[in-house]
């Protein structure tokens, strides 16, 4: 068996890693693929057709390069099943707050905190990807991925437009009360995410890549928290509105990477 090792300088969150797996998965001579998302690495334990492989990873311009092969064993794997009991309270704390945020968004007229859900639902998505297309068909996957990356782009492009039209027109100024509170909650929820994450204790990168994504939720939700405070003190929509922006970017963003991997 051999492992080769890739440094791909653009994979820095788990859609990198989706992408890459579905582009790979076809491969019979592919016994394993382990990532490493912090240090940017991905080892892949092959049989042959090394220059193959190579040349698919690259097709996905991710910056890609190639360090060497040697002889390995391919690692044994950890308990599965635990792993997903654990994504799958992740997947439900993040679109339960998807729900709870976007429906008090509107009701407070806050786009930081309408922002923020999307961004849970972003998460949710990645997350749901990763557990209902294991074992399933290349074609499903990328509907599932297609889908889910036009509709969270058309949530954010709504949101870019919702966020224009309070710029210019006049509008309330949100509720900061349920910013703080229902963002504070989500916080909260994020944490306790993290420390089920963190208590697997495992060294598989859907782990690892959970845990960075939900160490960047906790950013997002100190952000609403800030801007709702930043309203109470200035009497102003403008914190709402900056944050929402910047939140919506980062979703946008996030949907061209899933419908990368529809290709």
């Amino acid at each position: 068996m051999n492992k080769s090792t890739f440094i791909v300088s653009q994979m820095d969150c788990p859609s990198e890693e989706q992408m890459i797996r579905m582009k790979l998965e076809s491969y019979e001579q592919i016994k394993y693929l382990d990532f490493d998302i912090p240090n940017r690495k991905l080892e892949v334990y092959h049989r042959e057709g090394i220059e193959v492989i190579h040349s698919t990873i690259s097709e996905l311009k991710l910056g890609d390069k190639f360090i060497g092969s040697e002889e390995a064993e391919v690692p044994v794997r950890e308990n599965e099943t635990k792993q997903k009991n654990i994504l799958w309270w992740v997947l439900g704390i993040n679109f339960g707050f998807f729900l709870i945020e976007m429906i008090t968004g509107w009701i407070s007229s806050s786009m930081g905190l309408i922002a923020d859900s999307l961004d849970m639902l972003a998460d949710s998505i990645v997350y749901a990807l990763s557990l209902f297309a294991v074992g399933g068909a290349v074609s499903r996957k990328k509907k599932v991925a297609k889908f889910s990356g036009y509709f969270q782009m058309l949530l954010a492009t709504l949101g870019f437009i919702e966020v224009l039209r309070r710029f210019f027109m006049s509008s309330e100024t949100p509720l900061f009360q349920w910013m703080i509170i229902i963002s504070s909650l989500a916080l909260a929820g994020n944490l306790i995410s993290l420390w089920l994450i963190n208590k697997a204790k495992s060294n598989e990168v859907h782990m690892q890549a959970s845990a960075i994504f939900t160490s960047n939720d906790i950013i997002v939700n100190g952000g609403v928290i800030l801007a709702g405070v930043l309203v109470y003190f200035l009497g102003s929509k403008w914190p709402d509105l900056i944050i929402g922006a910047i939140v919506f970017t980062f979703v946008m963003r996030g949907a061209i990477k899933i419908l990368k991997l529809s290709r």
